[in-house]
């Protein structure tokens, strides 16, 4: 079998898929169905639908689903796709997607018929940093003709004949506001019709949701897809919900709908923008296990006035589409100069061309209809002067700074536009960058702007970076010229400078970038940290900033509330169940990484570069993110590995209509705590737990009844044997551990492992341990203990509390609990171990057994005469007789149980429990002894007494 695996830039589609109405309909009928490969084999089909499948030579996408969670800006995003071979012989699967190239990517996995690879995030050998290299070398191509900003991932394998293949990509990234908006983009191109295509995406947002959109389709290239000029109506099939803090947007086109959309797979971006409710203050800090979060986004402030210099390439390869653009946007951009502005055109090629010598000019309307001829006259022609245009542009600039009484406050930058390399002049890019720094002197900011695939994107990206602005790569299509008017409008008003936020040294440590030249209109300046000191109630955080009119100094204490409202505990199935792993420390890890690739950029010491590289890479690798220097190698999982499954759990959200589902699998953000989540579980007191202590409630006699089994480790009891009337059987495996100083016991044994099987009305069952939970109804299926996660069949239904418990439900009648005892620090004789409760056992036969079961259907009478002769000797009530009578005797079907009155504790400690207790291991109380309750194995079901049967 061949696998490979890589990370690129480019984006390759494979064939188009036939694009029949024939085919499209037969997808539609049979596509939407369970795949499953048995069937599909057997399956009648259309001989025209069996003449265009032989036609196809690629496996067949089955599913591909994309489910997001976004909390407080974080995107957790999991893509998943199924592929199937149904030919006769081997074929290769392709599995391509485009991400945003700001995200991390955190695991991948995949499985093809019995065996599974998974992701393992690893460090770059210095060696191989040639690959990174080679990587910026290469000019960014996409076929898609679109914005630059996507990464593509591909996965391929050879999957055998009548079998299929899964794919689980998981990745991260923080939201960037622009243009007064964040923007969730998921890209769907599958490059093929499918059967099942489905996007989630849920939003969590404390400060509450507004404008929320979904634009349509973005796929400016692509012909035929659904939307009209001046369209900004949703995708079809788009359905939108939300309340006042949470948002749910699905997308879930059949096969005709993708059809009319495109009919070669390639369906678009798939676009959510959103804005949250701001104040104006210091702004929106966030507090979370230990971390923060700080979101700066003031509005309604006056604009600064700006002075900005236009570098323009004009050279020959600007020929056409490009230039036209260009000329187009800069028109638009000019007549959206304030009157406080001032401005300077600059065109170059190898010939440097300023349109006014030595000055910047105000706006006025004049100066605006001169310099939209001087743009309309530029020819493109020559090569291309990089380093001699910028040379130009800061001295223009820095002679009107200088000679000029402009206001204190105003802000100054250059706009540098180029569609290729340099060719003319100096040609070194680390001259070019030494010159151009230099040149600047940190005195105003150096924005880029590439066109086309000949850019070269490291040089324009380093010069930003170095100079305090930003890049954009653009490609050469017909939007073009509105992308380029988007990126001024980003940094077109101004609205503070010298931005500086603080907090007390002696209460954080590790923040992140807290001091900004500028801020935008629109954008928003993000900073993250650790708290030094846990147990504050408050942390103080200042603002400074200057605005057009006055100097701004804000200042405010946030109180420190734990649980504070950034847990997500009120949201269930938004945790991971790591409680010391959290969005917010998700976000500073993802800021403090990027920080650090963005200094190791700009750096020329070779040691300082690799100190920078080094420390990047330690929390990559610490939070499982693939970076320029982590790699992602595909391992073959052992021999009982299992298929990548995607778990989820639905969180309640009244008000949405259809319920908001979290849908995240690895990695999803923790907040919820254990005790909460066992507080909502309602369970009786009939329980195996602990030693283990048994205790049977006995509602109509109005007590409960408890004893020990002392078995030795690696016995498995029989708990519940219900077989052959309700088809259930619940078997407990014992572990051993040495016994506490000073006890009774020679050791103590829990159970290890938690057996429930079932038959009716399929076979399947579950085998439980503190660890994870394998379910078998037909498929294989393994869950990690340490992740919520909801799984519903037919008949079954598990659902898991991550590190807390595990709720099993056999048709609607029958339910068991399991807790989960974990030790962070256990003593000599403490193991991590599970409990046995039974929530609800209306299903279970009256002829049901097995230590526990056997009760379920019965009533044990206290004899009358004892306590009535004692309440009246004592003269106390029936409570008090019964406690001051050390022993009283119990009837059991015709038996006497002699027991003495007992306080036991039950779940986790937290109810207590009075109970007759029978010594002696039960004896009398059960039927036979306990070691007839002994099973030859997990999956025994024998339910009489020296019977062994198998499921």
């Amino acid at each position: 079998m061949i696998l490979w695996l890589c990370l690129c830039w480019g984006f390759s589609p494979s064939a188009g898929q036939p694009d029949s109405e024939l085919m499209a309909r037969y997808l539609e009928e049979q596509l939407l169905a369970d795949y499953s490969i048995a069937e599909q084999v057997a399956r009648r089909v259309p001989r025209q639908a069996k003449f265009l499948q032989r036609l196809e030579t690629r496996p067949r996408m089955s599913d591909f689903h994309v489910r997001s969670t976004i909390i407080s800006r974080y995107a957790f995003t999991t893509v998943s796709c199924t592929m199937v071979n149904s030919g006769s012989e081997a074929r290769e699967a392709v599995f391509e997607m485009q991400i945003p190239a700001a995200a991390f990517i955190s695991n991948f996995t995949m499985s093809i018929g019995n065996k599974t690879y998974y992701g393992e995030v690893t460090g770059k050998e210095k060696k191989n940093s040639s690959d990174d290299k080679e990587r910026h070398k290469k000019p960014p191509s996409s076929t898609e003709g679109r914005e630059n900003g996507y990464e593509t991932f591909k996965a391929s394998v050879f999957v055998p004949r009548k079998m299929q293949a899964r794919f689980i990509l998981h990745y991260e990234e923080l939201l960037q506001r622009r243009l007064g908006k964040y923007e969730y983009t998921v890209s769907i191109r599958p490059q093929q019709l499918v059967g099942r295509l489905r996007v989630e995406v849920n939003i969590l947002e404390n400060s509450g949701i507004v404008s929320l959109e979904v634009p349509p389709l973005r796929n400016s290239k692509q012909k035929g897809n659904g939307k009209a000029e001046g369209d900004v109506s949703p995708p079809p099939s788009t359905v939108i919900g939300h309340t006042k803090t949470l948002a749910k947007v699905t997308f879930n086109p059949s096969v005709v709908e993708q059809t009319k959309i495109a009919r070669n797979g390639i369906l678009g971006d798939f676009i959510i923008r959103y804005d949250v409710n701001r104040e104006l203050s210091v702004g929106d800090v966030q507090i979370l296990n230990g971390y923060f979060v700080h979101y700066f986004a003031p509005t309604d402030l006056p604009p600064l006035p700006k002075n900005v210099v236009f570098v323009l390439d004009s050279s020959a390869s600007m020929v056409g589409t490009k230039l036209k653009q260009t000329k187009e946007a800069l028109f638009t951009i000019l007549q959206d100069l304030r009157p406080e502005d001032h401005f300077n055109i600059i065109g170059f090629s190898n010939r440097i061309k300023v349109w006014q010598q030595d000055r910047l000019v105000p706006v006025t309307p004049n100066n605006i209809r001169d310099a939209k001829k001087y743009i309309h006259n530029m020819s493109p022609t020559g090569g291309t002067n990089i380093n001699g245009a910028l040379q130009t542009g800061a001295k223009l600039l820095n002679d009107y700074i200088a000679q000029n009484d402009i206001d204190a406050r105003s802000v100054s930058l250059i706009i540098f536009l180029t569609d290729g390399r340099p060719t003319v002049g100096e040609t070194q890019s680390s001259k070019i960058l030494s010159n151009t720094k230099d040149a600047i002197r940190d005195k105003f900011c150096l924005f880029t702007i590439g066109i086309g695939n000949d850019v070269d994107h490291k040089l324009l990206e380093r010069m930003a970076l170095e100079n305090c602005g930003m890049t954009r790569l653009f490609q050469e299509d017909e939007d073009a010229a509105s992308h380029l008017k988007g990126f001024y409008d980003e940094i077109g008003t101004p609205l503070l400078s010298d931005i500086r936020v603080d907090y007390p040294e002696e209460d954080v440590e590790q923040v992140t970038q807290n001091f900004f030249p500028n801020y935008f209109n629109g954008s928003e300046i993000i900073i993250a940290g650790k708290l030094i000191n846990r147990t504050s109630d408050k942390l103080h955080v200042e603002v400074t900033a200057s605005n057009s009119k006055k100097y701004i100094l804000l200042k405010t204490d946030v109180a420190i509330d734990l649980p504070s409202r950034n847990d997500i505990r009120g949201v269930p199935g938004l945790e991971d169940g790591k409680g010391d792993n959290n969005y917010i420390e998700r976000a500073w890890s993802y800021l403090t990484i990027k920080e650090l690739l963005n200094s190791r950029l700009k750096s020329d010491d070779s040691q300082e570069k690799d100190n920078l590289m080094e420390k990047a890479k330690s929390m990559a690798l610490a939070y499982n993110f693939v970076t320029p220097f982590t790699v992602l190698k595909m391992k073959e999982a052992g021999l009982h590995s299992e298929p990548p499954q995607e778990e989820f759990i639905s969180p309640s959200t009244d008000g949405i209509g259809e319920k908001v589902q979290s849908l995240q699998g690895h990695k999803a953000p923790p907040g919820i705590r254990r005790d909460q989540d066992k507080q909502r579980i309602k369970i009786s007191k009939t329980s195996a737990d602990g030693d283990p202590h048994f205790v049977i409630d006995f509602p109509a006699s109005k007590f409960s009844v408890c004893f020990n089994i002392d078995g030795e480790p690696g016995d498995i009891l029989r708990l519940v044997s219900d077989h052959k009337e309700s088809g259930v059987t619940v078997n407990g495996q014992l572990i051993g551990a040495p016994a506490p100083p000073n006890g009774h016991k020679k050791h103590r044994t829990y159970f290890s492992t938690i057996t429930i099987l079932s038959n009716k009305p399929e076979r399947s069952y579950l085998e439980i341990t503190p660890k994870r939970v394998i379910l078998d109804d037909g498929e294989r299926l393994v869950l990690s203990c340490g992740r919520s996660a909801v799984v519903r069949s037919r008949s079954l239904e598990v659902s898991i509390s991550a590190y807390s418990n595990i709720t099993v439900t056999i048709r609607g009648t029958i339910s068991f609990v399991i807790l989960i005892h974990h030790y962070k620090k256990p003593a000599p004789y403490q193991r991590n171990h599970l409990g046995f409760y039974i929530s609800n056992s209306k299903g279970l036969s009256s002829d049901s057994h097995g230590l526990l079961g056997q009760f379920l259907n019965h009533e044990v009478k206290l004899l009358q005469e004892s306590l009535n002769m004692r309440r009246q000797e004592a003269g106390l009530n029936q409570t008090e007789a019964l406690k001051a009578n050390p022993t009283n005797t119990l009837k059991v079907k015709g038996r006497l149980v002699p027991v003495v009155w007992k306080q036991r504790r039950i779940y986790n400690g937290q109810q207590e429990v009075d109970c007759w207790f029978a010594k002696n291991n039960a004896d009398k109380l059960i039927d036979g002894s306990y070691k007839d309750y002994l099973a030859s194995h997990p999956f025994d079901t024998g339910t009489s007494f020296g019977t062994v049967n198998s499921l």
